[in-house]
């Protein structure tokens, strides 16, 4: 337990919430160093194979904390979106799939957080948006640039130079969301998802969650190369052998990340 992120285990998941509710778990520099602490703690254990993150109370993260903002000079400000950036490729780096799980308000560096996931889960009553222009600013930690690979170009302009904000079921139809679930099925739903995703061989999981996300700014031939390599390196583990032994066997595998 850090000062605004809490991390719980349930067998090989890991679940971390973003607990600053009277601030709509709005993003300070406290609670992105936070949050990277947690994530680098994750990123050195071998028990972890998929995590789900998500917020306390009525917002996922309602933002950036604006108030902090305001006075920041230009040098801060740059500072301020380094340690965002970091934080959220750290998140695209761990060697196993984050789900967010969408509770409430995306919006800002919210929206940018959970694009910084693997897939999103939102609630019925969550809201998207980049709406850092009304503001007078641009999204800072990767919205310029995870959006449009998410949802296509022509949509990330309109939502960013409008600066509007969409409901959960105009996120899943554009495609930034995957599902939708009620609020009070929305954790157990992403929960569910990571564990049976923790299910299968973890070194599997982790090339295939590094070939989608190195192979999307390559040359197609150069990424298939990229998944012949990986594809033939998986016959070197363990895990390949249990796998394939147990589906002709016809029971459940026993994969143990190795």
């Amino acid at each position: 337990m850090t000062s605004f992120v809490e991390v719980t285990q349930d067998g090989h998941v890991s679940t971390l919430t973003i607990n600053r509710p009277e601030k709509l778990n709005a993003l300070s520099q406290e609670v992105l160093s936070d949050l990277g602490a947690a994530i680098q703690a994750l990123a050195g254990r071998d028990d972890v194979w998929a995590a789900v993150i998500t917020g306390t109370g009525k917002a996922f993260v309602a933002g950036a904390d604006i108030a902090a903002m305001k006075g920041m000079s230009e040098a801060e400000g740059r500072d301020f979106g380094a340690l965002g950036h970091g934080v959220f490729a750290a998140i695209e780096e761990l060697p196993f799939p984050v789900i967010a799980a969408v509770n409430g308000f995306a919006l800002g560096g919210g929206c940018e957080l959970a694009l910084a996931c693997d897939f999103i889960y939102a609630s019925s009553k969550a809201k998207f948006g980049q709406p850092e222009v009304n503001l007078g600013i641009i999204p800072g930690f990767g919205g310029t640039q995870r959006l449009p690979r998410r949802v296509g170009s022509a949509l990330a302009r309109e939502l960013i130079y409008t600066g509007k904000m969409i409901d959960a079921q105009e996120a899943l139809r554009i495609g930034l969301a995957n599902a939708v679930f009620e609020p009070d099925a929305l954790l157990s739903a992403a929960s569910k998802a990571a564990a049976e995703i923790a299910g299968k061989g973890p070194l599997a999981v982790a090339a295939a969650k590094r070939l989608i996300r190195d192979g999307v700014d390559v040359p197609l031939p150069e990424a298939n190369r990229l998944e012949q390599a990986a594809f033939g390196e998986a016959f070197g583990t363990k895990d390949q052998g249990e796998g394939m032994e147990a589906f002709l066997e016809k029971r459940a595998p026993r994969f143990t990340g190795t």
